[in-house]
């Protein structure tokens, strides 16, 4: 089984040093160290940056599926760490894919973040989860807002609704909860959405996570950890969340009760505190969970 993730993979200038990021190559590098096959279709250049990614995601069991244009510079998002470890960005980002893989060589498609945002490639991105998910293949999203890079709330609204009819599994943070549908507590939004069908999760940061499936809301409190930074936490989240579906045969919120939704989101809260307890996004090994 291989799951195949789309988006941006950048460089993370953090206290001046590049570390690998971008939400979705955070995901595919959590997905494999989970021992998920994993194949991960972005623009990288061919830069020094760009060999930090390639060097990262073979290191972390990852296959690279280099879209075309192959850049000229690897895009990079300046992080600014606050004094509770959260991290806010400025980016320098291009998007611009001219064709995406064949999904009928996969099991399931994880997407979200910019790639699923910015134009040119958002249009391709939306065109290969509608093949998707007619394939009957599982489609995973997570918006993860920027606002740093467009601060109009209503377009990341459009951008969501453009994406949830074909996604089946959607993970989103409080913050991204809270520009998508700032009248919503998180557990009644996600309550909701999963009455759709879907599996949802809501991280809460040092409050853990609520995810809900068909009627059943499970949950679980974060372990109480040194917070060094915050930086891809909930990619780590998302990644444990695939992996756990994965093993489970890609259920539909439905088909879930309260105790597995507790298990799914213990399992996923675990990984992304370890994640926050060391710089960077590191996300976790199957072996440290």
């Amino acid at each position: 089984m291989t799951i195949l993730v789309i988006g941006e993979a950048l460089v993370d200038i953090v206290d001046g040093y590049p570390h690998p990021g971008g939400s979705p190559f955070n995901v595919a590098v959590g997905l494999s160290r989970l021992e998920c096959e994993t194949v991960l279709a972005a623009q990288i250049g061919n830069d020094s940056y760009g060999t930090i990614l390639q060097r990262h995601l073979a290191e972390s069991g990852a296959t690279l599926a280099l879209l075309d244009p192959v850049l000229e510079r690897t895009s990079s998002a300046t992080a600014t760490i606050g004094e509770d470890g959260s991290a806010s960005y400025e980016f320098d980002l291009t998007w611009n894919p001219e064709a995406m893989p064949d999904p009928a060589v996969f099991e399931a498609v994880h997407i979200g973040s910019l790639g699923a945002a910015l134009m040119p490639g958002a249009n391709r991105v939306a065109e290969l989860i509608a093949t998707a998910d007619a394939m009957g293949l599982a489609v995973s999203y997570d918006p993860n807002v920027r606002l740093a890079v467009e601060p109009d709330p209503a377009f990341w609204r459009e951008v969501f609704e453009t994406v949830i009819p074909y996604a089946r599994i959607v993970k989103m943070s409080d913050e991204d909860a809270a520009v998508l549908f700032p009248e919503e507590a998180p557990e009644d939004l996600a309550r909701r959405l999963a009455g759709e069908g879907k599996l949802v999760a809501i991280t809460l940061g040092g409050a853990g996570a609520v995810v809900a499936g068909g009627r059943e809301v499970g949950g679980a409190d974060a372990p109480s950890v040194a917070v060094v930074d915050t930086i891809g936490a909930g990619d780590s989240f998302m990644a444990a969340m695939l992996s756990w579906c994965a093993a489970y045969s890609w259920p539909a919120g439905d088909q879930l009760d309260d105790t597995e939704l507790t298990d799914l989101a213990e399992f996923s809260v675990a990984a992304a505190a370890i994640t926050c307890s060391r710089p960077g996004a590191d996300p976790p090994r199957l072996s440290e969970l």
